[in-house]
């Protein structure tokens, strides 16, 4: 198996591995609302495993719960994808479909994503959940990790995550997830020892994100544009958001 990696630095208990099939009949009853989205999950999904069942009996994690949410396991699951997919938003997809928080691997061709997201209580349906923020890893191969992702993998472990409760275990792999991007950026892969440097670790990569795009919006104007003035303008606005860029880079 591709994703075979992942799954040995997750360091789970035997205790708590299902290897079990899913079949795509429960993803096409719960994460499916449109006819567009059951026709992804025929096409695009070959093999949907339920990989591990992480429950307080099993890693000795105490259960969330409060007014926003509840959450009693955390389910690792792992697919595989057909090539010419709309991967992101399979991801998505499975994500909404299993009740519970999810840790998914997806797989195509020799590359594997991480993602995870939180999940709330829904304000309009009693009894259903929904996602928050969806956080994934770039395609990497888990066969052959850079430096960066070798950093990366050593932090999934278990042993080495928040064991408050099972919102926070939660959390830190969401942090790492993160900080493997922020990584990409800074060049040193730091988890956040804190929530507030979570909190402001997702802001600056937001913040990057889209400084880039406006930059590169802006750049596209100016090679259309035929009015000097106007196009001295466009520069001078790309070069105030290149320094923006660069301060924001140094924060991650």
């Amino acid at each position: 198996m591709i994703y075979a990696p992942i799954i040995e630095a997750l360091g789970l208990p035997a205790s708590a591995r299902l290897d079990q099939r899913v079949p795509k009949k429960l993803l096409l009853e719960q994460g499916a609302p449109t006819a567009a989205d059951k026709r992804q999950i025929q096409d695009g999904i070959d093999e949907l495993s339920w990989i591990a069942a992480l429950k307080p009996t099993n890693i000795g994690v105490p259960i969330f719960r409060d007014l926003t949410r509840e959450y009693l396991e955390i389910a690792v699951l792992a697919a595989t994808l057909r090539t010419a997919t709309k991967q992101a938003r399979l991801v998505e997809l499975i994500h909404r479909s299993i009740p519970y928080p999810v840790f998914l691997i997806a797989v195509n061709g020799d590359s594997a994503t991480i993602s995870l997201t939180h999940k709330r209580w829904s304000q309009g349906q009693h009894g259903a959940v929904v996602i928050e923020e969806l956080r994934r890893t770039a395609p990497f191969r888990p066969d052959s990790p850079n430096a960066l992702e070798r950093s990366f993998f050593a932090g999934l472990s278990l042993s080495g995550l928040p064991m408050r409760d099972l919102f926070a275990l939660y959390q830190g792999w969401i942090d790492r997830v993160v900080a493997l991007e922020a990584s990409t950026i800074s060049g040193a892969f730091e988890p956040p020892a804190t929530a507030e440097r979570s909190a402001a670790q997702r802001e600056g990569l937001d913040q990057h994100a889209r400084l880039r795009r406006e930059i590169a919006t802006l750049r596209t104007q100016a090679m259309k544009e035929k009015q000097v003035n106007r196009r001295v303008t466009l520069n001078l606005e790309i070069k105030r958001l290149e320094a923006e860029l660069a301060a924001t880079a140094k924060t991650l």
